[in-house]
């Protein structure tokens, strides 16, 4: 895929962490007199749907709940500064989702504490205007220009690269590739004609008819859609946390996210899509991210 407009970011910049606000969640006497006993946790935006809450206060009495910890969380602008900050043993967690994770792992400065796999349903479709000749993946040629939301987005870039590789189209070769800046933005520039083709999560058709998609419904259909995320989101943690914070999280986060405390947690708790979680998961489990990204010609393999 020839590419243009593409912004020149570091997906795993280096710097300082800028914290935005902190806030705690009561926990017991002890913890509050106790700040190496305070569990610290970073947090960025959840998910790909800008207009969901952020139940993060909710996580935190829930954390507390479980391992009689107070919780301070610290808001963070993104997940470089999250992986930053969990590098720099500024905090002691951080839940990100599954190319973030990736990214972070394989500095080999950040450990996965939990991370909650796929369920199996895809993350990402790629849309055209009804009326578009095109009608399958197959259909793109040189001539057709493609919307990617992000170059760090899971959903708006890494999996609908795979997507398209698998269709047969190789990056330089067999489309027009260009960076909108977000999913809102490749859809305006669907909707004026200036891109052929809007690759996206699958999220955002179901917003129908608001700010981020503004399409009615059957304005739109989908060319295709790509394979399920292998990890959904995971729970970081610094190396050096502590061995009993760290025996804590690991018993207290799978009892956080169970279907009791779905409506607490809203976005959260879906985006672990249901699945088991796997305690201290094998570098392994994110070698998928990293063949995928070396197909959109990133190298995430050897980062630090």
């Amino acid at each position: 895929m020839r590419a243009r407009a593409l912004p020149v970011i570091g997906l795993l910049a280096l710097g300082a962490v800028s914290f935005a606000g902190c806030s705690s969640a009561p926990g017991s006497a002890a913890a509050a007199d106790d700040p190496d006993a305070r569990i610290t946790f970073a947090t960025t935006p959840l998910g790909d749907d800008p207009t969901a809450a952020n139940p993060i206060t909710a996580f935190a009495e829930l954390v507390t709940k479980e391992t009689g910890r107070e919780v301070e969380i610290v808001d963070v602008p993104d997940y470089t500064a999250v992986v930053e900050a969990l590098r720099n043993h500024h905090v002691d967690i951080g839940f990100m989702s599954g190319f973030p994770s990736a990214l972070a792992v394989n500095t080999g400065e950040v450990d996965s504490l939990v991370a909650w796999p796929g369920n199996g349903e895809p993350v990402s479709t790629c849309l055209v205007l009804a009326d578009s000749p095109l009608q399958s993946l197959e259909d793109i040629t040189l001539d057709t220009v493609v919307a990617f939301a992000d170059p760090a987005s899971s959903s708006g870039y890494f999996m609908p690269v795979a997507m398209l590789h698998e269709a047969g189209l190789e990056r330089d070769q067999d489309d027009t590739a260009m960076f909108s800046g977000g999913h809102d933005m490749s859809f305006i520039a669907l909707k004026e004609g200036q891109v052929d083709v809007a690759c996206t999560s699958t999220i955002m058709p179901t917003m129908a008819g608001t700010d981020m998609f503004p399409f009615a419904e059957g304005e739109t259909r989908s060319i295709g859609l790509s394979d399920s995320m292998p990890v959904a989101v995971t729970v970081l943690a610094d190396q050096e946390i502590a061995e009993d914070k760290r025996a804590l999280l690991l018993e207290a986060l799978p009892a956080v996210f169970t279907s009791d405390n779905a409506e607490a947690l809203g976005a959260m708790y879906e985006a672990m899509q249901g699945a088991e979680p796997i305690r201290e998961p094998a570098d392994s489990v994110f070698q998928p991210f990293v063949d995928i990204a070396a197909i959109a010609d990133v190298d995430i393999s050897d980062l630090g």
